[in-house]
């Protein structure tokens, strides 16, 4: 691991201290609405590191679960789960914390007997694209849309995990629908922005709040945790804001 820099890991106990890293405000609705999740979810083997350098300035963070209970539209059995992995610091790239968050993972995985590590990689600004994965000895195991199943397996035996196809599962919303879960601390805001959005407009958005991983597994996007859809056409695949839902209230109802 990299000189002068501090791995700290989440535990109920110091969340309130150290945060769940991606919104800085531990006030912000959002932060707290993660907390909860995170408290909730914490004796189902949820982890999240943070990497800390030596004035306790946070440079990146991963966040990972037993793949058992992703929540994402993924079927694995045995591996640990990547949820999400950032390094938000210019100068902590040049450091490779992306790699040594990884290797922390890998580490555990390999503690606890694991089959390897799985995750969702995608080239949009809010998913850790391939090419970090790939570097770390990934290879791509499924594809749909613009989502790519990353695997790093320790025995070559071990089956490969799937994605769930959840085009399957957007029929199901009918009328104007946002699903979500408090998985990411941005979606409180999102979730807020549009709701009020579509009460200006008169549009009845019906919001679903996912409560278990399962919910997730069988979502309408690949990100698992958010979406957007309007009878059966999935709009949006992640958080947006109220100006980006504006357009595409324009877009839909012109």
């Amino acid at each position: 691991m990299h000189e002068n820099i501090n791995y700290v890991e989440v535990t109920p106990e110091n969340i309130s201290e150290y945060g769940c890293y991606c919104i800085k405000d531990k006030n912000a609705a959002g932060a707290k609405a993660k907390t909860e999740w995170f408290k909730s979810k914490f004796n189902n083997g949820i982890k999240i590191i943070i990497a800390c350098d030596s004035d306790k300035r946070q440079l990146g963070f991963i966040e990972y679960i037993p793949s058992e209970q992703a929540w994402r539209p993924v079927s694995a059995e045995n591996y640990l789960f990547i949820h999400c992995i950032a390094i938000f610091v210019k100068g902590a790239k040049r450091k490779e914390l992306g790699s040594a968050l990884l290797k922390l993972c890998e580490e555990d995985a390999k503690a606890n007997t694991k089959s390897g590590i799985c995750t969702i990689a995608s080239s949009g600004a809010w998913m850790a694209d391939k090419s970090l994965f790939e570097k770390n000895g990934y290879e791509q195991c499924d594809e749909l849309d613009k989502f790519e199943l990353m695997v790093k397996k320790f025995n070559s035996d071990s089956a490969h995990p799937k994605l769930i196809n959840w085009k399957e599962n957007q029929k199901q919303y009918q009328g104007w629908n946002l699903v979500y879960s408090d998985q990411c601390p941005w979606h409180t805001k999102s979730v807020n922005d549009l709701k009020a959005a579509a009460l200006d407009f008169g549009i009845d958005l019906k919001i679903t709040g996912f409560e278990n991983p399962a919910d997730a597994q069988n979502s309408p996007s690949g990100f698992g945790t958010y979406s957007l859809i309007r009878d059966g056409r999935l709009l949006e695949a992640h958080y947006i804001s109220k100006t980006r839902f504006l357009n595409i209230l324009k877009k839909e109802i012109a």
